[in-house]
């Protein structure tokens, strides 16, 4: 295993045109669990000059207006373009009904364990946790820094520091690892998009972006650039308007800005437009959970917890930990733990998240929230997935 390398992650603003499909998607999943919290939906959307497709799946139990979410995203995000923006933008649907299951509209505050257990897992899945101490929140440095810049440059334009940025952004950190743990800042790029390119020009802005972003982000990390860090900004120039006139967006495309930053493992299915009642998306965050308890407990400095499901079984067919050798005990001694003290079953997942009430519980929704700036690590969002409660078993 390599001890001293440098690693780089990615992440994007909420105005990313990917970002704004995966918004979009859980947008109408809230708008469902808001009305019905029983209610059955997959939705992807994707985006391009002056379209927004939706493509979704429901039980219809639920009035939704597709469009008009749609449209309010676009304008919550701040696409004012001519070529984009809420109010001109075409949007076409394609509408199915779900064929009813009752054995899925369980109310999981209700079930006694056995009836946990025969409730199955409708689709096969094969999901990860990560958790390491290289950051407060047990997230690796890379994408944690990545996430700050991208949300900095969506915080100045909201705020009016720097008017002329539109929605559009992105984001990369490098850093330098000496025996695993996170050394220096090797290199850092943001690329931020405006609206004209008469002003600012180049130079303005990276000296913007550096004095308004770059340094904020960095006066609360221990890690801070130095003399040698190669810092990046728009270094292909300037990019106007941005967005899905610029480069088109689709549902499901961001899976590691959603989770560790290609850091370490991550399933292939995407996290958002899909209800709680999917595996591949809560058996994420339950894994996440697990490996982010053993790390807090000191157990480990790294941990990848991987969860395996088969159609037709409650409870995942696999349970592996891998602490890359820095566990106190050993893998096969956290496995047992984990299957003793955790449950990954998907109904018991979803009652102790209370995964299909928070929409209602939250106010503003809460699946829209979670598709921008990581669906774990947030300390912006109180997630019960982050919650460090169980601890004491190890």
């Amino acid at each position: 295993m390599k001890k001293d390398f440098m690693f780089t992650s990615e992440s994007v603003t909420e105005g990313h045109p990917d970002k704004l499909c995966d918004q979009i998607s859980d947008a109408i999943v809230d708008r469902f669990l808001q009305q019905d919290p029983y209610a059955r939906v997959i939705t992807e959307c994707a985006v391009a000059t002056g379209i927004v497709f939706l493509a979704a799946r429901f039980e219809p139990s639920a009035n939704v207006d597709f469009t008009n979410v749609a449209r309010q995203v676009i304008d919550k995000v701040g696409y004012e373009h001519t070529e984009f923006n809420g109010r001109t933008c075409s949007i076409l649907t394609s509408l199915s009904e779900l064929p009813p299951e009752k054995e899925l509209a369980f109310d999981e505050s209700k079930l006694s364990d056995e009836e946990i257990e025969r409730i199955p897992v409708k689709n096969q899945a094969t999901v990860f946790g990560f958790a390491c101490n290289q950051t407060d929140v047990l997230m690796p440095l890379p994408i944690w820094l990545a996430h700050k810049l991208a949300k900095r440059i969506s915080e100045v334009r909201r705020e009016n520091i720097l008017s002329y940025l539109t929605p559009d952004g992105k984001t990369q950190v490098g850093v330098e690892y000496r025996n695993r743990r996170p050394y220096r800042i090797h290199s850092l790029t943001v690329i931020a998009s405006q609206n004209k390119a008469k002003y600012p020009d180049l130079e303005q802005l990276r000296q913007d972006i550096y004095e308004t972003v770059v340094k904020p982000v960095f006066e609360s990390e221990e890690i801070k650039p130095d003399e040698q860090t190669r810092i990046f900004i728009n270094p292909d120039g300037q990019f106007i308007r941005g967005g899905p006139a610029s480069h088109s967006g689709l549902t499901g495309r961001k899976n590691a800005i959603d989770t560790y930053g290609e850091y370490a493992q991550h399933s292939g299915s995407a996290l958002s437009g899909k209800d709680p009642i999917r595996i591949d998306r809560v058996g994420a965050y339950a894994a996440r959970y697990a490996a982010k308890n053993i790390v807090a407990a000191g157990i480990a400095d790294e941990c990848e917890v991987q969860l395996s499901y088969s159609i037709g079984i409650a409870r995942p067919v696999s349970i592996q930990a891998e602490t890359f050798g820095t566990g106190k005990i050993s893998d096969e001694e956290i496995t047992k733990l984990l299957e003793k003290h955790f449950d990954f079953r998907l109904a018991g997942i979803i009652k102790q998240f209370n995964l299909r009430n928070l929409p209602s519980l939250q106010k503003g929704g809460f699946y829209r929230k979670l598709a921008a700036y990581g669906q774990v690590g947030r300390v912006d969002m109180d997630l019960p997935w982050e919650k460090t409660d169980k601890v004491g078993v190890f």
